[in-house]
């Protein structure tokens, strides 16, 4: 297997340690292949990611000599390279187009819309559109708003505006934050109706066009903005059924009209006045560490079946652990440089704390969202119910502190 891994993400190591609970071959793959490779005691080929086109020409040239029988993506930045060289190998995997098309949000959303999938209205800002103008087609869409980039994920440069002068400042702060992240200045911004209303996250596998939801995990803390740092994940949902089936029901008529039909999904959606409006969908799993949180039949992880799905290696009675677990994203009070995270040994005598893991390295600049783009660690937890495993990341919440220096 050809396992795609960008050099900023830190999902690797599950991905590498269920490659080798499944005994499977790996090879590592991307910008900085050879270093990462070097660390996990992996063979290395370097793809270029940023250029899918050159990326998919080098592993067909490396199938040549040493066959592949899967390219798997950890992360966004490889997907859409990931469906390319598969699709020339002929590999299970989903379309190319499809692919793209999920990790372009104003692509996704106008798929959405010609499939009549329940979503917020939408519309795109043009480059250059500032002042009155944004404001007018912010208002056009219905304030209070969303204002996000095409490309980016994780909350970052996503921004709620409630009302014209709001949507001038949040235009020229997520221009910032795009640029800054090295987005196409030319790409324009994706404008969306605010959805109030609870929400939920959506983990499940495709199977030639058929849905298999592993989890829903429902958000307890608030997400009104005006950014959206995520907090608190726990499954399972506490959703009525009708809820959670018009849940279900969207996330798959979402894949349907976005072309996804193989593979890992993972989708975001609010329930308001008794629908379930898409949000998001992307053709992988859950960010962060967060599928740690998740264990299946046999203590088999999310990675485990995710590569036995893309090898075809049948599991049967891959099914959730019973009982409620959860996880904890680390919020970041401030900017600075990350010096520690206080607290963790108090937070590890929590009853149904099971872990907290840092991922940040001293000395490296972290920020909130919107400008931020990543968490300085995770807390997990397990309990018999979800309301036990929310209390007891709250109370891990009240003792960790992420220390900063300005």
């Amino acid at each position: 297997m050809l396992l795609l891994v960008p050099s900023a993400t830190y999902r690797a190591g599950d991905f590498l340690d269920a490659a080798r609970t499944m005994g499977i071959e790996v090879v590592v793959g991307g910008d900085a292949s050879t270093a990462m490779a070097d660390a996990m005691g992996s063979r290395a080929l370097e793809v270029p990611l940023a250029d899918p086109e050159a990326a998919a020409a080098a592993i067909v040239a490396h199938d040549a000599t040493s066959a592949l029988d899967a390219v798997v993506a950890v992360d966004d930045q490889g997907t859409v390279v990931a469906a390319l060289a598969s699709a020339r190998l002929g590999l299970r995997a989903n379309p190319p187009d499809a692919v793209a098309a999920a990790c372009d949000k104003f692509e996704m959303r106008t798929r959405l819309d010609a499939a009549e999938v329940p979503q917020p209205a939408f519309t795109l800002l043009p480059a250059g559109a500032e002042g009155a103008q944004a404001a007018r087609i912010a208002a056009d869409v219905g304030l209070p708003c969303v204002i996000k980039p095409r490309t980016l994920s994780g909350s970052q440069g996503v921004l709620r505006a409630d009302d014209a002068p709001g949507v001038v400042a949040a235009v020229a702060r997520v221009r910032r934050i795009a640029a800054s992240a090295g987005v196409d200045p030319d790409d324009g911004l994706l404008v969306e109706r605010y959805v109030a209303g609870p929400e939920v996250a959506v983990e499940a596998l495709l199977s030639d066009g058929a849905l298999d939801v592993l989890a829903v995990f429902d958000k307890p803390d608030p997400l009104d903005g005006p950014a959206f740092e995520e907090t608190i994940y726990v499954t399972p949902t506490r959703l009525s059924v009708r809820d959670r089936e018009a849940v279900v029901a969207a996330t798959h008529a979402a894949t349907r009209a976005i072309g996804l039909v193989d593979g890992p999904v993972h989708a975001e959606l609010r329930v308001a006045d008794g629908r379930a409006w898409v949000i998001e969908v992307a053709a992988r799993t859950i960010g962060g560490l967060c599928a740690r949180s998740l264990t299946f039949s046999l203590g088999r992880s999310l990675e485990e079946l995710v590569l036995a799905h893309a090898l075809r290696i049948p599991l049967d009675h891959a099914q959730r652990d019973e009982g409620a677990s959860g996880v904890l994203m680390i919020p970041i009070a401030r900017p600075g440089t990350f010096l520690s995270l206080e607290g963790r040994d108090a937070a590890l005598t929590v009853p149904g704390i099971t872990d907290v893991q840092v991922t940040v390295a001293p000395g490296r600049h972290i920020a909130p969202v919107p400008e931020g783009d990543r968490y300085v660690g995770f807390a997990f937890a397990r309990a018999r119910h979800p309301e036990s495993v929310v209390r007891a990341l709250r109370r891990a919440r009240a003792v960790l502190e992420v220390r900063v220096a300005p």
